[in-house]
């Protein structure tokens, strides 16, 4: 084992303070990081408070890490000392299930791991990326380019692949209309991720000041949704929206805005059910679907393309010991759009 430190939640609700604890020693097939940069997440909040349930403590979460290769085992053939790595949500899973198989480890029928809070193969828990290192094994484990802002590659890890991977499924291409419901950590990159695909994208928002931050972002469009002209000049107009809210709300003008065939991805999880009218989707044999980061394969596709296209997120920096104040601003939506604590501060 390994000396490790990092920042922990104790006990439900407790603030986040240092903490030291142990890695595991490199196996054959692992890869240990020096983490330089990690992201912060909602579901961070989530789980510390224990929203979700099931929270094990203490807790260290973490799980948009960026970082360098510093030890790799015998037997791992894609990584050496010194490369940049990434670990994002997951870092193992059954690796035998028909899903796994497919490269869809976030549906593996046995449960992946998560990268926090979560029962390791050996019944050990999983602490996350607010701390120096982690080990992980090599299959989860993705190369990051040197071309990139590592700092703003963090969040891409969570925030990213979370809105890639539905437009990657809906297969999202030139000239297809994207709406994206929601501007903050997740809306935000799939503004991006859409416009550098060639979409003409469109931002839904009930904040008509966020019309420049859209259209800075690769916005071609912006509608204000309580305004029933503008939400009548959209009916029957997008292929496909991708659903960032978190908050409870009527889907039903949202799914009118669909085109014959078109689909609302469903990324958020609001505290209530959402209301929506049949036939809305009856009438155009439209679509409600949901989706789940995205698997390693198709990650590291993301993290290539950002590298091609030159997208990565928009962030701002903090300091370890400012987390406690940054979980505050962040669920007053008080960042543009996603803090990542340098790890050199801890």
């Amino acid at each position: 084992m390994t000396a490790a430190k990092g920042y922990a939640a104790q006990t439900v609700n407790a603030p986040l303070a240092p903490f030291d604890f142990e890695r595991r020693d490199v196996g054959p097939h692992d890869v240990r990081i020096e983490i330089l940069f990690c992201g912060v997440c909602h579901s961070d909040v989530h789980q510390v408070r224990d929203e979700w349930g099931g929270s094990i403590f203490p807790m260290v979460p973490g799980h948009e890490i960026v970082g360098r290769v510093t030890e790799v085992g015998a037997h791992v053939k894609g990584f050496k000392a010194g490369d940049l790595a990434g670990v994002g949500c997951m870092v193992d899973s059954c690796q035998h299930c028909a899903e796994c198989n497919e490269g869809l480890e976030q549906y593996c029928d046995n449960g992946f791991v998560g990268t926090y809070n979560a029962k390791d193969k050996d019944g050990s828990v999983t602490y996350g990326g607010y701390s120096n290192s982690i080990v992980v094994t090599e299959k989860f484990v993705l190369h990051v380019s040197e071309k990139l802002d590592l700092a703003r590659v963090a969040p891409l890890l969570c925030a990213g692949i979370t809105t890639w991977s539905p437009l990657r499924q809906w297969n999202a291409k030139k000239g297809d209309r994207v709406a994206v419901m929601g501007l903050g950590g997740l809306g935000h990159m799939a503004v991006k991720f859409a416009a550098a695909m060639g979409c003409e994208v469109t931002v839904l928002s009930t904040s008509p000041s966020k019309e420049e931050d859209a259209k800075a972002l690769g916005a071609h469009k912006f509608v204000v949704t309580k305004d029933p002209e503008a939400m009548k000049g959209i009916s029957n107009y997008f292929d496909l929206i991708i659903n960032t809210v978190s908050a409870p709300m009527d889907l039903t003008p949202y799914v009118a805005s669909l085109r014959l065939d078109g689909t609302m991805v469903l990324l958020g999880v609001p505290p209530e059910a959402p209301q929506l009218h049949a036939f809305n989707l009856i009438a155009k044999r439209r679509r409600i679907a949901g989706s789940l980061i995205g698997g390693i394969q198709e990650t590291q596709e993301m993290l290539d393309f950002c590298a091609e296209h030159n997208v990565m997120s928009d962030v701002e920096i903090i300091r370890m010991d400012y987390i406690n104040e940054a979980y505050e601003r962040m669920m007053k939506s008080d960042v543009k759009y996603r803090f990542v604590l340098d790890l050199a501060t801890i």
